[in-house]
C-alpha cells in the first residue's frame, strides 16, 4: 500500500518485519524478495536519489542502454506494491534499537511535517550517496547536462568517455589522481579546480609530464545543447571545448539516522558481511551505503542477499507448520 499522512496511522501499530530506509536499487530488490518470502515490509524514500539522475543505464544487463534510472525505479516501486509492500515518501531521522525491534521516526511532509514511528524488527539501510556536484550562480545550468555527458561515475562511464576530450572536475588535490586511471579510456583530460584547490608543485609536474592541462579559474558555466555539454565557459570570458566531463568532488552518504547506534565503520561506509549483514545482527546494509563497489548492479544483488538472509533467520527461528494445520472442515 502506498501511504502518506492520510493513511499511515493504518500502519502505525503494526510491527513489520523490515524496514528498509531507501527505495533505489538495493532497496527495491530487498523489497521484492522480502514479499515473496511472504515477509511484511516498509520502503522509505526521501526521493531523488542518485539512481534517479541516471539517465541511461548503458551497462545493466537485460535493459535498453537508453533506459533511464527513473524508470527502473518507477517499474522497482510498481512491482513492490503488487506484492504488497508498503511504501511512504519520507525522511527517516533516526532508527532507535528498542531491543526486540527497531523504532524508525520519518518526517513526513516538507510543510506542516508529521513524524510518525514504525516499527520492525530487521532494518536494511539502503539510503546510498549523492555526489557533490559543480558549485555555479545558477545550478540549473549544471542539472542540465549532469547524468547526460558529465558524468559522476569512472566505473558506470569511462567507456562513455573513451578517446573524448574531458573535463575532469575536482574537489581536493587527491581526486586530481583520478585524472591517472581516467587515462585509460582517454588521454585528452583537461583538470578544472574553479579557484577552489590548492595544488602543490608535485601534482602540477606530474599533471605537466602527463600534458594534462590545469584549468584553476572559476567556472562561470557549462555550454552546449539539448543536454550535451560541450565546453566550460570561464569566469574571464575563455571558453575550453570539451566533449564530455567527469565529476570528482567527492559524496554525501545518508547515514545521520545511524549515528546513535553502535555500527562498524569505514569512512562513510557501514562494514558488513557477505550477507549485507552489518556489526548488529538485525541491521543490514546494501548498495553504496556498505563498503564495495558502487554500481546498480551490485546494489540489486546485495538486496537480494540481505533479504535472504533476514528470511533464513525469521524461518529458522518460526515453529515448523503442518499440513494438518491447513485441513478445512476435517473430521477429529
Amino acid at each position: 500500500m502506498k501511504l502518506s499522512k492520510h493513511n499511515l496511522d493504518q500502519r502505525l501499530e503494526h510491527e513489520y518485519d523490515v524496514i528498509i530506509v531507501g527505495g533505489g536499487a538495493g532497496g527495491l530488490s530487498a523489497a521484492i524478495y522480502l514479499q515473496r518470502y511472504r515477509l511484511s515490509c516498509l520502503v522509505i524514500e526521501k526521493g531523488k536519489g542518485r539512481s534517479f539522475w541516471m539517465q541511461e543505464l548503458r551497462n545493466y544487463l537485460g535493459l535498453s542502454p537508453e533506459t533511464p534510472g527513473r524508470d527502473l525505479l518507477k517499474q522497482g516501486q510498481d512491482h513492490i506494491l503488487e506484492l504488497g509492500a508498503d511504501y511512504l515518501r519520507g525522511f527517516v531521522e533516526e532508527v532507535r534499537d528498542e531491543g526486540e525491534a527497531f523504532a524508525v521516526k520519518v518526517k513526513v511532509g516538507r510543510q506542516d511535517s508529521i513524524y510518525p514511528v514504525f516499527r520492525a524488527k530487521y532494518v536494511i539501510a539502503a539510503s546510498g550517496i549523492i555526489d557533490h556536484l559543480p558549485h555555479l550562480d545558477h545550478m540549473q545550468n549544471v542539472y542540465d547536462y549532469a547524468g547526460y555527458n558529465l558524468h559522476v561515475c569512472l566505473i558506470c562511464d569511462g567507456y562513455e568517455m573513451a578517446d573524448k576530450r574531458c573535463g575532469l572536475f575536482v574537489g581536493s588535490e587527491g581526486a586530481i589522481n583520478t585524472a591517472f586511471v581516467l587515462n585509460w579510456f582517454t588521454p585528452y583530460i583537461t583538470v578544472f579546480t574553479a579557484g577552489q584547490v590548492s595544488v602543490g608543485e608535485e601534482m602540477r609536474q606530474k599533471l605537466r609530464d602527463h600534458g594534462y592541462p590545469l584549468v584553476e579559474t572559476p567556472i562561470k558555466q557549462f555550454v552546449g545543447h539539448h543536454h550535451e555539454m560541450t565546453g566550460v565557459e570561464l569566469t574571464d570570458g575563455d571558453i575550453v571545448p570539451l566533449d564530455t566531463g567527469l565529476v570528482a568532488m567527492g559524496s554525501h552518504y545518508h547515514n545521520e539516522y545511524l549515528k546513535s547506534l553502535d555500527l562498524d565503520w569505514k569512512g562513510g561506509n557501514l562494514v558488513t558481511d557477505s550477507m549485507c549483514r552489518t556489526s548488529h545482527p538485525r541491521l543490514f546494509a546494501v548498495g553504496d551505503l556498505k563498503e564495495g563497489l558502487n554500481q546498480v548492479s551490485i546494489a540489486v544483488a546485495d538486496g537480494t542477499l540481505a533479504a535472504t538472509a533476514i528470511w533464513r533467520e525469521i524461518r529458522r527461528n518460526s515453529a515448523p507448520r503442518r499440513w494438518e494445520d491447513n485441513l478445512i472442515g476435517a473430521v477429529p
